[in-house]
């Protein structure tokens, strides 16, 4: 039986969709490569996209899509370079100068020998830009994400996200950033760059800044899908193995985080038979590679981290004085305020809630973590749950409300102001989540 028409059109259009999706950045970054002109790269790749969407339809997607989008690409940065003023002439004139290009009928383009896919991500990163701009730029180039979808991701305007992302294109034409790579210097400061914000990415996703959900899995798919394309180009390189299995290993818990009603579950109250096997099995697999190797850095051991909580069938079987020692070693490495209220959780978990609870009151006097805006809310809500661990209920409850006053995300406000007034002891692991 032949499925329904319907059926049928939408199967044809989701695989139009994950070709675009998947092989627009090759077709960009082929047009950098060649141009070294970022922000009218990509306007000739969205009118290729285009012209894809009229024709795809009628004709069905093309045995080499990534060819015919990079033709079409070419074509249409030629027609852009054309309305340039005289002094991009030479510009054309190379252009013009491979037929293979600019003739469908020729049997391909010269470029297609190459993987731009790892080279656009790293431009994505330039130095010049800034953290925020970094990641605005890699999810709408080499992500595909709309400007619109990156705005609700990070809880601002359409207009305020394309001002930023415009913003990050002509500083990298100011600065007159070109797509080569100049030595290994230069790729390991922009593979860092990219690990960082495929890293910012997954986070945002696995507990969003705002929202209803607790989660965007749109933007952790999106950061381990980047981050699998890196650590397929760069196999050797032990943190993208790490940061890999990190994203694994948390995505693991992700069914098991929330409840029917949505509401955010902690880690220790999960049902870990929901956790994903198979996501588990690949990190550990992963992390137990990189780590055989001689270099340690900040990725593995989140990833080391990551796998002793996987580990465990129960959460009474966790080897919290094993992850305490991770965490001071990673702090070590990594001075962060993230790490080290970290730390502070793990050491109340390792060895009761009165010295976490010293530890971070100490690290609050040094660092000033309670005002620090990346980690307040989180401190607050630790210092809540060590609070009521101890029976100091009331000043537990004035955390517990002053963390959720510090969220815009409505699972963890909903959670924290649950807990104001509930007795007994809980975790304090991930702000009281999974």
């Amino acid at each position: 039986m032949h499925p329904p028409a319907a059926a049928t059109v939408r199967a044809e259009t989701r695989r139009f969709e994950q070709v675009l999706r998947s092989e627009t950045p090759h077709a960009l970054g082929a047009l950098v490569r060649r141009f070294g002109r970022f922000e009218l790269a990509e306007d000739a790749v969205q009118e290729a996209l285009i012209a894809a969407t009229r024709e795809w339809p009628t004709t069905g997607v093309p045995d080499d899509p990534r060819s015919w989008l990079i033709r079409v690409g070419y074509r249409k940065m030629i027609d852009l370079l054309r309305s340039e003023q005289a002094s991009r002439r030479r510009e054309v004139d190379a252009a013009y100068a491979d037929p293979v290009l600019i003739d469908p009928a020729q049997p391909g383009p010269a470029v297609l020998d190459h993987d731009d896919s790892l080279h656009l991500l790293l431009l994505c990163c330039h130095p010049a830009l800034s953290e925020v701009s970094r990641v605005a730029l890699t999810l709408r180039a080499v992500g595909g994400l709309s400007t619109g979808e990156i705005a609700r991701a990070y809880g601002t305007t359409e207009t305020t996200m394309g001002t930023r992302i415009s913003r990050a294109k002509q500083t990298l034409k100011k600065v007159g950033a070109r797509f080569e790579i100049r030595d290994d210097e230069d790729r390991a400061g922009r593979t860092a760059a990219a690990m960082q914000v495929l890293y910012l990415i997954f986070n945002e996703g696995y507990t969003a800044t705002a929202g209803a959900r607790l989660t965007r899995t749109d933007l952790t798919a999106e950061a381990m899908r980047l981050t699998r394309m890196l650590h397929k180009l760069l196999p050797d390189e032990v943190e993208v193995s790490g940061l890999l299995a990190l994203m694994l290993l948390i995505d693991a818990r992700h069914p098991a985080r929330t409840d029917r009603e949505h509401d955010l579950v902690p880690m220790d109250e999960q049902d870990r038979t929901r956790w994903d096997d198979r996501l588990i099995a690949e990190g550990l697999s992963l992390i137990e590679s990189a780590w055989a190797r001689e270099h340690v850095g900040p990725y593995q051991l989140q990833a080391a981290i990551a796998a002793t909580h996987v580990q465990a069938a129960r959460a009474e079987d966790t080897d919290w004085p094993q992850i305490a020692a991770l965490y001071l070693w990673l702090e070590r490495l990594q001075p962060t305020a993230p790490v080290r209220l970290s730390r502070a959780v793990a050491v109340a978990q390792a060895f009761g809630p009165r010295r976490g609870l010293a530890v971070l009151e100490q690290l609050d006097r040094d660092h000033g973590l309670t005002n620090n805006p990346l980690v307040a809310q989180r401190a607050h809500a630790v210092r809540a749950h060590l609070l009521d661990r101890l029976g100091d209920h009331a000043r537990a409850d004035e955390y517990f409300r002053a963390a959720a006053e510090l969220t815009d995300n409505e699972t963890e406000r909903r959670y924290l102001l649950r807990r104001a007034g509930r007795r007994g002891p809980r975790s304090t692991t991930e702000n009281g989540g999974g």
